[in-house]
């Protein structure tokens, strides 16, 4: 079955303009073109196409995915080229996962946080909290307090006041 620009383009869920600047790019070699010069689709190109989208949303630039696509063409004699590429895109998508697993702990911090302190009124609650009275996965959010807390109470002094964000 064929497609045209539009179609594959809703099928992919992208601009139709996206596909014809990736063409315009070098990175659609596949592609065909009818009669009349209109692009031609088939079924066997989504493989391509998906990889291409994948390797843009990891924030692959598009010269990069080129460099990939011209090795795909060359054939088998850049296979390792072709794996280091893949190789090294999974491992920045690695890191990004990383730093988006503790982002996505702040907010889980601070959803509980602002549900405690709905509970209680006041956002001034944390002030008396105990290691017993936070979740475990919560303890390193107040390292840093329960340090101060702890080196005032060995100094005499009263804890120092932190401002709830």
């Amino acid at each position: 079955m064929t497609y045209t620009v539009g179609e594959i383009a809703k099928k992919l869920n992208v601009a139709p303009s996206t596909l014809r600047y990736y063409d315009k790019e070098g990175l659609l070699p596949f592609v065909e073109r009818s009669a009349g010069g209109i692009r031609v689709f088939h079924d066997t190109d989504m493989d391509w196409l998906e990889l291409i989208e994948c390797m843009k949303h990891t924030g692959m630039p598009i010269k990069e995915i080129k460099h990939f696509i011209d090795y795909c063409v060359e054939g088998d004699s850049r296979i390792n080229d072709r794996l280091s590429i893949i190789r090294n895109q999974r491992d920045r998508v690695l890191v990004e996962i990383e730093s988006l697993q503790a982002r996505l702990s702040m907010l889980e911090f601070k959803t509980w946080f602002y549900e405690q302190a709905q509970a209680n009124g006041t956002t001034s609650f944390y002030e008396s909290l105990t290691p017993d009275d936070v979740p475990v996965e919560y303890h390193k959010y107040f390292e840093r307090k329960w340090r101060a807390d702890k080196e005032a109470a060995e100094k005499g002094e009263s804890p120092k006041k932190y401002r709830a964000v």
